[in-house]
């Protein structure tokens, strides 16, 4: 096996580097902004600048990244050195023979890989490409990125390394940000995307919270609480009545956290509350929102999310008042949390109860109130409750989501001594994430060995995660083995292929993709489960043991039911899953269960989607060119992929399909996702609160499960017009 230690005779001058300055574009070449610029102007012909973009990406390597990149005699003298100064750890390479490490490193260099936009370039250089310490040099190409980390993530299985590097060379597979930036680095944070934490109503817990806050936030993730087992305002504290302050100061403390902690300036801090549409301090915690609020309350950075059950649409629908109950009152009425109550199925319970204080508001204001914060800031998300619930394959209540609403998963309370140290560990959760590439999937020699080896993938990030400092979210990855599979690009596909986003054809094949993937990823799961001879936690206790999952697919086939997806799939060699295969497939897990707890979500993604050439998620294009601000370098125009000058028509606007189309299309996804799918709904200018409002209700009746964003078209200025400008005119 590899020999690869600190103590190595590597050293400093064993690296010899190329040169170190940066392009001017003086001379023959020409400056890679100024190309990437051009995107933004029609050609005299009236067509695109397209491959304006692909020049600049070829420049900007030329000018910028090959001066600064550290040249290696050879793999093992550039794996040595990396190793002895402290930039890779020796453990991940140790698994491996030195032969096969020269092998998988040579296989990924003949790839030939080639970033196909000037941001994708941009981006993976900036943001996740190995540096020395004085940031002045690269020590990876992508590829060399792509083999650590399918290195790290393989944990010696040398095929499951090859197929790895294989499918994200080829863009099939991108692990998340904080995988695909730390796997291997001896300098790093976690590989976990985020986390989620729950309150109880003691400054106990309260206090272990926040330390836990900033000891993830330190590692770069993302963190969501839970708010609705806190005390309301002016609720009694050791029987004297007045004296609780409510949601809204755990909030300030919370913001502030975030704000001081971040992963070696990498990744700032970022965190999200949940409370209950029905917990008292409900306008209060969405009045911190406001643009006017005042400086003492106002939550600038902290993202809102609240949870809302089927009751409160019946008693808007009805026009009746909706009561909010005091979680002080529930609790001891219950015996258990206000979050782990079904407010929707005790709701008429709770009322009639005279030992629970309620606070009575308008169910329609309330509503109103969510859109009119929406229509400003964007915030707060939405969790659908019980259609969330309803849909949860574990035993227990899913009572919040995370930073970007796609994670769901059933959490339990810990318990505190004076000193915060734990006298029960629950289960908070960690949420381990990566996407497929929808068009380079349909294009796979194997599609079901593509799912399978990114379950694998993402199953090693969960089993090499080990957040001590969180014994909870420990001890809840132990127990579920969770991940989340996400996808993207999917608009990119449709669009190349000719078939418009929310078009009959483009639910259809959304339906049909999305189960086809949830089949392989049970497959896969199942099969880890067979090899490791054991299944998560609470599996006897699932839908999948007792096999009623999987009567939505053994009732009927599901196959194609308009002629184009049937010709998609069909010219792809992508065999959707038949009622057989699921009979099999259903006696194979109740035989041996699944190694898994949870296996799909749907994240927005965003750098990723750059480094990988895909539209994001799986939600339409904001724009057929993209502008975004890049720091020192300013704008930076992005083309959408996929597109050319021929095909340009069937890349509409999220604004143009409208948010109707946008629910249908996630509706057909949701069915065949067991957890959630990070839905933005974008509006043009001329959207109303009232327009808000009847989305919102539109997505709950199609059984959309979370709503992340709301996104208005900002309105043109006038006399902003500007002459030949792509970006403008599109």
């Amino acid at each position: 096996m590899t020999t690869i230690t600190a103590a190595a005779p590597a050293n400093e001058r064993a690296a010899r580097p190329i040169g170190t300055g940066i392009g001017t574009g003086i001379g023959a070449r020409k400056d890679y902004h100024a190309l990437n610029a051009q995107l933004n102007l029609f050609a005299p012909d009236g067509s695109m600048q397209l491959g304006k973009d692909r020049e600049a990406a070829r420049e900007y390597f030329r000018q910028h990244v090959a001066p600064r990149r550290r040249q290696f005699a050879s793999t093992h003298e550039r794996l040595d050195w990396l190793v002895a100064n402290d930039y890779y750890e020796a453990g991940f390479l140790q698994r491996y023979d030195r032969a096969f490490l020269t092998r998988i490193h040579d296989r990924a260099a003949a790839a030939g890989h080639r970033f196909q936009t000037f941001l994708g370039a941009f981006k993976f250089h900036q943001s996740y490409a190995l540096k020395t310490f004085d940031g002045e040099q690269y020590l990876e190409t992508f590829a060399e990125r792509v083999v650590a980390t399918a290195l790290y993530l393989a944990s010696g299985d040398e095929a499951l390394a090859t197929r790895l590097a294989d499918d994200m060379l080829a863009g099939r597979f991108q692990p998340a940000t904080p995988t695909f930036l730390n796997a291997g680095k001896a300098q790093r944070g976690e590989l976990v995307s985020c986390f989620l934490l729950r309150l109880e109503d003691n400054l106990e817990s309260i206090g272990r919270g926040v330390n836990s806050a900033l000891q993830l936030s330190k590692r770069g993730g993302g963190v969501a609480l839970l708010l609705t087992n806190l005390r309301e305002s002016g609720a009694p504290i050791k029987q004297v009545r007045d004296q609780a302050s409510g949601v809204v100061p755990v909030m300030k403390i919370l913001e502030d956290s975030f704000s001081y902690a971040n992963q070696l300036g990498a990744r700032q801090g970022a965190g999200a509350v949940y409370l209950h549409a029905h917990h008292p301090d409900i306008l209060r915690f969405l009045d911190t929102k406001r643009e006017n609020a005042d400086e003492k309350i106002r939550i600038k950075t902290l993202s809102l999310g609240v949870v809302i059950p089927d009751v409160t649409f019946r008693l808007a629908k009805e026009n009746l008042p909706m009561q909010l109950f005091s979680p002080y009152d529930v609790e001891r009425e219950y015996g258990v949390p206000f979050a782990d109550i079904a407010v929707n199925d005790r709701y008429d319970e709770l009322v009639a109860n005279p030992r629970i204080r309620k606070t009575e508001i308008s169910a329609r204001d309330f509503f109103k109130t969510l859109a009119e914060l929406q229509f400003e800031s964007g915030y707060p998300y939405v969790l659908f409750e019980d259609t969330v619930n309803r849909a949860n394959p574990l035993q227990g209540r899913i009572n919040m989501s995370n930073l970007c609403s796609e994670i769901l998963q059933v959490n339990t309370p810990s318990r505190f001594d004076a000193a915060i140290g734990y006298d029960e560990i629950g289960h908070d959760i960690s949420c381990n994430l990566g996407s497929l590439n929808i068009a380079e999937v349909m294009r796979s020699p194997d599609f079901g060995q593509t799912v399978e080896t990114a379950v694998r993938a993402l199953t090693s990030v969960s089993e090499q995660t080990d957040v001590a400092a969180v014994p909870s979210v420990a001890a809840g990855n132990d127990a579920s083995h969770a991940i989340g599979l996400g996808q993207m690009n999917l608009h990119g596909y449709l669009a190349s292929e000719r078939v418009r986003y929310g078009s009959a054809e483009g639910i259809d094949f959304t339906n049909l993709y999305f189960l086809t993937v949830a089949y392989h990823a049970i497959r896969a799961s199942n099969l880890l489960a067979i090899e490791r001879g054991e299944t998560f936690a609470g599996f006897a206790e699932s839908s999948y043991a007792d096999g009623s999952y999987f009567d939505r697919y053994t009732e009927r086939e599901w196959q194609p039911a308009t002629a184009r997806v049937r010709e998609l799939f069909a010219a792809a060699g992508v065999r959707v899953p038949s009622r057989a295969d699921w009979e099999t497939l259903r006696e194979s897990v109740r035989e041996h269960g699944i190694y898994n707890a949870y296996l799909q979500a749907v994240p927005p993604t965003g750098s990723i989607s750059y480094v990988n050439n895909s539209t994001a998620s799986i939600h339409p294009i904001a724009s057929k060119v993209e502008i975004r601000k890049e720091g020192k370098l300013g704008r930076v125009y992005y083309p959408a992929p996929f597109m050319t000058n021929d095909n340009a028509e069937f890349f509409e606007d999220a604004y143009e399909i409208g948010p109707e189309k946008i629910i249908d299309t996630y509706a057909a996804a949701t069915q065949h996702v067991d957890q959630g799918l990070s839905l933005t709904l974008f509006f043009k200018d001329t959207a109303t609160t009232r327009d808000i409002n009847r989305a919102q209700i539109y997505a709950w009746r199609k059984g959309i499960k979370t709503l992340y964003y709301i996104r208005l078209r900002q309105p043109a200025l006038e006399g902003t017009e500007i002459e030949g400008c792509v970006s403008c005119a599109l």
